[in-house]
C-alpha cells in the first residue's frame, strides 16, 4: 500500500509541473511589451553648427624683392614692425646709380645742345634756299641733323628716366601698410632681383582672409536653397573662428567669397572668410577653424535615437494602425549628435517610434506608453 501511495503522489506532481509548463507556454506572448514612446512629427525651427579646418593668411601678403643689384646699406626696420605704405624698407648702395644719374643728366644736356645747334643750321639753310643761295639738298640735309639730334636727345633723355629710376629703386619701400615679416638679409649681403628668398614680406592684415573648404553637396544644396551661387553669399551668416589654443576669436567674419571650381582630388570647394583684425591678433600662416551656423526654420526634427542605419541609410519606424513599418529617410548632413533635421520621407503628423528602434522588427505590433496614453 504504501509503494502504491508513493507511486501516486509521483504521478499527480508530474502532472501538476506539466499544467504549470503548459500555462506559462501559454502566456509568454502575452509578457512581450511592445510598449514605445511615440513621437508625433511637426515642424520647429533648429540651430546647428560645424566646423571647417582653415588657414588664415593676410589679406596681402607682398614678397619684398629688389629690382636692382647692390649690397645692403641700411636695414631701416625690424622683424614684426608694423609699416606704412611708401616706407624705406632697405637701402641698397646708391653710389654706382647716383653716378649713373649724373652721366645719364650730363648726356642729355649735351644732347640738347646739338638740338639748339641743329636748329640754328636747320633754320638758316631754310632762309638761304628761299634766297636760292644754297640747293634744296643742303636744306634738306640740314633737316634731317636736327631730326637725328632730337633722336638722341629722347634716347638720353629716356637713359636717364632710367638712371633715376634705378636710383629710386636703392630705397626698397613698402607697397602696403603691413607687418614685417623676417629679415633674412643684413647689411653687407649682396642682393639682386633673382635672389632666391624675397628681403622680407609684408603682411596687410588690418582683415585676414580665413580660408576653408565645403562639399560639393553643401555648396549645391546652399545655391538651391537661396536660387545661385551668388544669392548664397550675401545670404551666410556670420562665421565666428576657433583659434588653436581652443579659445574663440572674439569678431565675427563673414563669407566673402566661394571658388567656382571643385578640387578634383577632394571634391570640395574652397571658401574665404574675412575677419576684422584691428589688434593684430591673427597672424598670417595660421590655422584654426571656421564655426559655421545653420539656422533652419519650419523644418522636422526628429531624435537621433529615433533612427537606424542601414548601409549607410537612416530609417526609421512609422507607425501605422498601431504596426511600426520600416521608412527610409533623408537627412541633413550637418547634425549636433543628438538631432537630425529630416529633408524627406516623413510628413507633419506622422508617429514614428521614438527610441529603442534596435530591439523592433517590421510589422511588430506597437502601441504609446502607459505615461503617454495618459497624457
Amino acid at each position: 500500500m504504501n509503494k502504491i501511495s508513493i507511486k501516486g503522489v509521483y504521478l499527480a506532481f508530474l502532472t501538476v509541473m506539466g499544467m504549470i509548463a503548459v500555462s506559462c507556454s501559454q502566456k509568454a506572448p502575452n509578457s512581450v511589451n511592445n510598449e514605445y514612446n511615440l513621437l508625433e512629427v511637426s515642424l520647429t525651427d533648429k540651430s546647428l553648427s560645424t566646423n571647417y579646418s582653415s588657414t588664415i593668411r593676410g589679406k596681402q601678403d607682398v614678397e619684398i624683392r629688389p629690382q636692382v643689384s647692390g649690397l645692403i646699406t641700411e636695414v631701416r626696420v625690424t622683424e614684426g614692425e608694423i609699416v606704412k605704405k611708401g616706407q624705406t624698407l632697405f637701402v641698397i648702395d646708391q653710389v654706382a646709380y647716383q653716378a649713373a644719374l649724373e652721366t645719364a643728366k650730363a648726356s642729355v644736356s649735351v644732347a640738347q645742345s646739338n638740338v639748339a645747334t641743329a636748329q640754328l643750321t636747320a633754320d638758316s639753310k631754310k632762309e638761304l634756299y628761299a634766297q636760292n643761295v644754297v640747293s634744296e639738298y643742303e636744306m634738306q640735309t640740314a633737316q634731317n641733323s636736327l631730326r637725328s639730334a632730337e633722336a638722341e636727345l629722347a634716347q638720353a633723355q629716356a637713359q636717364e628716366t632710367n638712371a633715376r629710376n634705378n636710383l629710386s629703386f636703392t630705397l626698397v619701400k613698402s607697397p602696403s601698410d603691413g607687418i614685417v615679416g623676417t629679415l633674412p638679409y643684413r647689411v653687407g649681403a649682396l642682393v639682386s632681383s633673382t635672389i632666391t628668398n624675397p628681403l622680407t614680406t609684408v603682411s596687410d592684415n588690418a582683415e585676414m582672409y580665413v580660408y576653408f573648404s565645403m562639399s560639393e553637396n553643401q555648396i549645391l544644396s546652399l545655391s538651391h536653397d537661396n536660387g545661385s551661387l551668388g544669392n548664397a553669399v550675401k545670404a551666410m551668416p556670420e562665421v565666428e573662428l576657433k583659434l588653436n589654443n581652443g579659445n574663440t576669436y572674439a569678431k565675427k567674419g563673414r563669407v566673402e567669397s566661394i571658388s567656382g571650381v571643385i578640387d578634383q582630388s577632394t571634391g570640395s570647394v574652397s571658401v574665404r572668410a574675412v575677419f576684422p583684425n584691428e589688434e593684430r591678433i591673427l597672424l598670417s600662416g595660421g590655422s584654426g577653424s571656421v564655426v559655421f551656423p545653420y539656422k533652419r526654420k519650419n523644418v522636422i526634427v526628429i531624435p537621433q535615437a529615433a533612427t537606424f542605419e542601414t548601409q549607410d541609410k537612416v530609417y526609421v519606424y512609422k507607425v501605422i494602425d498601431g504596426i511600426a513599418q520600416s521608412t527610409l529617410v533623408e537627412v541633413f548632413s550637418i547634425n549636433d549628435g543628438q538631432e537630425y533635421i529630416v529633408e524627406s520621407g516623413l510628413a507633419t503628423g506622422d508617429i514614428i517610434v521614438a527610441e529603442g528602434v534596435g530591439l523592433l522588427r517590421n510589422g511588430t505590433p506597437v502601441s504609446p506608453k502607459k505615461e503617454q496614453k495618459g497624457e
